[in-house]
């Protein structure tokens, strides 16, 4: 069947771009889905047409699925329909015309100072598991790193003098991002005291690693955060990506420019960084309730 081929070598594509395995998954069964749908009237992907597209949005609805998950659906079906225009295999896009759905976007939860610090000193630093946690805390909220690239971060990454990491993030792209002084402190006793402990007499070049000298996987990691969470007592929802949200309302919080924040993130799109000025406002808000002679 063509369509399948099709889907390999958007596969194909995607990785080479250096999409993460996760969103490639993700485009993978929406396309598959679509697929589904298109082989009740027994069509092909590549000759579809907008109508059939615009059908296929609309049986979303039926089932009664949410706006955003519309999106992302749509998200692939515009990305794969683009690939097969550049690759000359469609002469015209059907998906084109096909319009995202308005969204209310939700703001996302964001740790006090206060809680973030909770956090980071409820790892016992008088154990190298404790070390390594207090290294991958440190660095999510001083960097703020998303997950995927603190644990694919290598030890040559760190520019221990100029306290700066390298990362490689969404779409392979490479930037330079600070971190603070006590993140360093943090670094050098865990490649000091700990790591050594986890790596015996194994070969890594990673940072991160796990109980068994190997890399942590982000499930792993998601077991250490909770258990942190609990021992500091913080009510709210805390995932790796709570402390990116952290760090880049903090740094608005304290006046930093917007587009410095967009650097330090890795975001293609000012417009993605633009929801943390809403929380920023939030902020203001509560300021301005709290603290007005007439609020």
């Amino acid at each position: 069947m063509i369509s399948k081929d099709l889907l390999h070598n958007f596969q194909n594509h995607l990785i080479a771009e250096g999409d993460e395995l996760a969103t490639v998954r993700a485009y993978d069964y929406d396309l598959r889905q679509l697929v589904k749908y298109l082989e009740r009237s027994d069509q092909e992907l590549e000759f579809v047409t907008a109508r059939d597209l615009r059908h296929f949005v609309h049986s979303l609805f039926d089932l009664g699925l949410a706006p955003v998950s519309i999106n992302r659906k749509i998200s692939s079906i515009k990305s794969f329909y683009r690939f097969l225009l550049r690759s000359k295999i469609i002469s015209t896009n059907p998906a084109e015309a096909l319009e995202l759905q308005k969204v209310r976007r939700k703001l996302p939860v964001v740790l006090s100072v206060e809680e973030v610090v909770t956090i980071l000193e409820s790892a016992d630093e008088r154990t190298a598991l404790g070390m390594r946690d207090r290294v991958c805390l440190e660095l999510l909220y001083s960097s703020g790193l998303r997950i995927s690239e603190l644990l694919t971060l290598k030890i040559s990454d760190l520019k221990m003098a100029e306290s700066l990491v390298s990362v490689i993030g969404k779409g392979n792209k490479q930037r330079f991002v600070p971190f603070g002084g006590r993140a360093k402190r943090a670094i050098e006793d865990y490649l000091s005291s700990a790591r050594p402990c986890l790596i015996k007499k194994k070969s890594s070049s990673l940072l991160i690693l796990n109980v068994r000298g190997g890399r942590l996987s982000r499930m792993g990691f998601s077991k250490i955060l909770r258990k942190y969470r609990l021992r500091s007592g913080v009510k709210k929802r805390v995932t790796a990506h709570t402390f990116r949200h952290s760090f880049a309302t903090h740094l608005l919080e304290g006046g930093a420019d917007l587009r410095a924040v967009q650097e330090l993130l890795g975001h293609a799109d000012i417009s993605t960084t633009q929801i943390y000025t809403h929380t920023d406002r939030e902020y203001l808000k509560e300021v301005h309730r709290l603290f007005h002679p007439r609020p």
